[in-house]
C-alpha cells in the first residue's frame, strides 16, 4: 500500500522547487538532521548542532522566509462533481445551509494537497562548513559512506493531505462558510468530512511541523568515478579465458559489463573496493562531494514498491 503516496511526492518535489515530505507523513525533520534512508524510511541518526559536530559559534541559521503559496496547493487526477449548497436542521437553529463539495479521485494514489503561509529556515553558511563535514562524517567523528543532511526545514501555518487508496474514490466535504457552493471548501479550517469512499489518507496539520524538507546528500567525486569504472573494466578484460583456464570444470562464463550499468552502481559498490589507508582524512576530499537530494532519492524513499 505503501506504493500510493509515491504519486504525490514526486509531484511534491517537482510543485515546490525541490522539497521533499518527510516518511513517515508528518515526520519533523530540522535544519542540521543528519539520516539515512532504510526499507523506504527516513531513520533520522543526529543533528549536527546538538552534537557539536558543528560548534555553536558556527551555527548559522536562516529567519523565517516566506515561500511562494501557489506551489503549495496543488492535485493530480481530482475532479469535482459537486459543489454547491447543502441543507440542514437542527432543534435548535432550525433549518440552515452549508457549503457542501464532492472530490473525485480518478487513479489510485490521485491526490489534493494544500498549505497556507509555507515558510520556511535553511543553514546559511552551508557552503563554509560542508568540507569540514565531510571529514567529520567519513573520517575522524564517523565512517559514513552514505549519508544525508537536512539543510531547510519548511512548514505551513495549516496543511491537509487526501490520497486515494483506490481509483474512483471519493470525498465529501462540507462548511458553514457564507459564500455557499462559491470557495473551494477543501482545507479551510472549519471543512468537516460528511464521508468518504476508498480514501487511503487524509489529514490535516494545525501546527507548524517541519514535515518537508531540502537535503545534501554525500556521493563520491566524479572523476573517481569514472576512474573506477574504467579501471574495473580494464581489469575484467579477458575474464572468460581466465576462468576457462583456472577452474578445472565445464564453467561457461561469458561475461559482459557495460560502462553504463557500472557506472549506474558504482556510487554503492567503489568505496568497498579501495585499498586500506586510502581513503583518510587528507584524502576524503578528493572521493566525496555534496549533492542536492532529488527524485532519485524520492525512488529511494518507494524501492521496494511499484509504480
Amino acid at each position: 500500500m505503501d506504493s500510493i503516496y509515491k504519486k504525490f511526492y514526486r509531484h511534491f518535489y517537482l510543485k515546490t522547487a525541490g522539497f521533499i515530505p518527510t516518511k513517515p507523513l508528518n515526520q519533523s525533520l530540522f535544519p542540521g538532521d543528519y539520516f539515512q534512508i532504510k526499507n523506504g524510511e527516513i531513520i533520522v541518526l543526529g543533528n549536527l548542532y546538538r552534537n557539536t559536530i558543528i560548534a555553536p559559534e558556527e551555527a548559522d541559521l536562516s529567519a523565517a522566509v516566506l515561500l511562494n503559496a501557489s506551489n503549495w496547493n496543488f492535485s493530480e487526477g481530482i475532479s469535482k462533481p459537486y459543489s454547491g449548497r447543502g441543507h440542514g436542521h437542527s432543534a435548535i437553529e432550525g433549518q440552515f445551509e452549508f457549503s457542501k463539495q464532492i472530490l473525485a479521485f480518478a487513479h489510485e494514489g490521485s491526490f489534493i494537497f494544500k498549505a497556507e503561509e509555507p515558510q520556511s529556515i535553511k543553514i546559511n553558511n552551508w557552503n563554509e562548513i560542508q568540507q569540514q563535514l565531510i571529514i567529520k562524517l567519513t573520517q575522524t567523528l564517523f565512517s559514513f559512506r552514505e549519508i544525508y543532511i537536512v539543510t531547510e526545514s519548511a512548514t505551513a501555518a495549516h496543511t491537509t493531505l487526501a490520497i486515494a487508496g483506490e481509483k474512483n474514490a471519493e470525498l465529501e466535504l462540507a462548511s458553514e462558510t457564507e459564500n455557499f457552493g462559491l470557495v473551494d471548501i477543501f482545507g479551510h479550517p472549519e471543512t468537516k468530512t460528511i464521508q468518504s469512499k476508498d480514501i487511503e489518507y487524509y489529514h490535516r496539520e494545525t501546527k507548524r511541523k517541519p514535515a518537508y524538507f531540502k537535503a545534501k546528500k554525500l556521493v563520491v567525486q566524479d572523476d573517481k568515478l569514472a576512474f573506477f569504472v574504467s579501471d574495473f573494466i580494464t581489469k575484467t578484460n579477458n575474464s572468460s579465458e581466465w576462468t576457462d583456464t583456472f577452474y578445472d570444470a565445464n564453467f561457461h562464463n561469458d561475461a559482459d559489463y557495460s560502462s553504463q550499468m557500472i557506472l549506474q552502481n558504482a556510487q554503492g559498490h567503489f568505496l568497498d573496493m579501495l585499498q586500506a589507508n586510502e581513503l583518510n582524512p587528507n584524502t576524503a576530499l578528493l572521493y566525496f562531494k555534496w549533492a542536492d537530494a532529488n527524485l532519485d532519492d524520492v525512488e529511494k524513499l518507494f524501492a521496494n514498491y511499484g509504480n
